[in-house]
């Protein structure tokens, strides 16, 4: 049984990830800083799978750290790299964190790729390295643009640095840019808990039906779109999570076609904030509490994915309707807060 790495894997897509995994076969060791997660995120994997993965606390940004850990690991034959920073008008505020987090981390994992020899390597890339996108739907080879935010810079300039390193080693690396996930296991046991205000739209539409937040924000309606409204690929967490399994298994069998591949993984459909809040309150029958605010730095028009690559090259798509995704998402929230409708 084959030993998988998953940083991060105690966060929203991490965990998801995890539990495909352990579906799949594989043994999963996660490190996780629990900076925007919670440990008893593992007793969720653990009555889905029956399993429970091994869990080591530490800091990706310490080096001596990283590097203890695979000398007490020490055969681990793949990694998928989730744990960084994510949101978008944090890093706007505070870029250097951002920096500091997500491209240092990556740089102490890859040198132990190199010097370990662990050729596999998934990275959590974002839709957000395109920019505001010339042309949609979005294809792979479409324009890298500078970034519209520093988190988007760092997944460029982490893209960068793993092309590089393939280049001179045995590491190959695919480099999964996805979209926007939402959702929730099916089981309502693993879903998204942000900590602390949260800074993705649909764990906040939860919460504001649940009584958690006061009022949803959306953030301009005067955007060149039909409603006013940002638009975004909204994809299943569970489908996301199974394309990096099956991105993993490509690596590890050596069908990979080149030293580093990367694949578009959405929806294909772009969905305005306004038509989310709507679905939302048509699947669940609440009414959301919702007002229009400015715009927020960072944020782009409209962006979706072309994902016929994923769907011919790695056998992937999304099957899961965003009526899915937000009723799962819904089902969380009221189990996390006690709810009984």
């Amino acid at each position: 049984m084959r030993r998988i790495l998953v940083t991060g894997g105690l966060g929203y897509i991490g965990s998801h990830t995890v539990v495909e995994l352990q579906q799949a076969g594989f043994k999963v060791v996660i490190i996780d800083n629990l900076s925007n997660a919670s440990v008893d995120v593992l007793d969720g994997i653990f009555a889905i799978t029956g399993v429970r993965p091994d869990f080591e606390k530490l800091d990706l940004r310490e080096k001596a750290t990283v590097h203890a850990f695979f000398d007490d690991y020490d055969d681990i034959s793949g990694i998928i790299h989730f744990a960084a920073s994510k949101a978008v008008g944090e890093s706007v505020e505070n870029p250097l964190l951002y920096y500091e987090n997500n491209v240092g981390s990556l740089v102490y994992l890859l040198q132990e790729c190199k010097d370990r020899d662990i050729n596999s390597f998934i990275f959590s890339s974002s839709c957000t390295v395109y920019g505001q996108p010339d042309v949609l739907p979005i294809k792979e080879d479409a324009p890298v643009k500078a970034a519209m935010s520093p988190y988007g810079n760092t997944k460029q300039i982490s893209e960068e640095i793993i092309l590089d390193l393939c280049k001179v080693s045995s590491v190959r690396s695919i480099s999964l840019r996805y979209f926007n996930p939402i959702g929730a296991h099916e089981s309502a046991d693993i879903g998204e808990l942000p900590i602390g205000v949260p800074q993705n739209l649909v764990p906040y539409i939860t919460q504001t039906a649940a009584g958690v937040r006061k009022q949803l924000s959306v953030f301009g309606n005067d955007y060149p779109t039909a409603d006013g409204s940002c638009i975004r690929d909204y994809i299943h967490i569970v489908d996301l999570a199974k394309a990096h399994v099956l991105a993993l298994q490509r690596l590890l069998s050596g069908e990979n076609t080149d030293v580093f591949e990367i694949f578009n993984i959405g929806t294909g459909k772009g969905t305005s904030v306004l038509e989310v809040i709507r679905a939302f309150e048509k699947t669940t029958g609440i009414s959301l509490n919702y007002r229009v605010v400015d715009r927020r730095p960072g944020d782009v028009i409209a962006v979706f994915a072309d994902t016929s690559k994923a769907n011919t090259v790695l056998g992937w798509k999304a099957e899961r309707t965003i009526e899915d995704a937000l009723a799962s998402a819904w089902e969380w929230e009221k189990k996390v807060r006690q709810l009984t409708n």
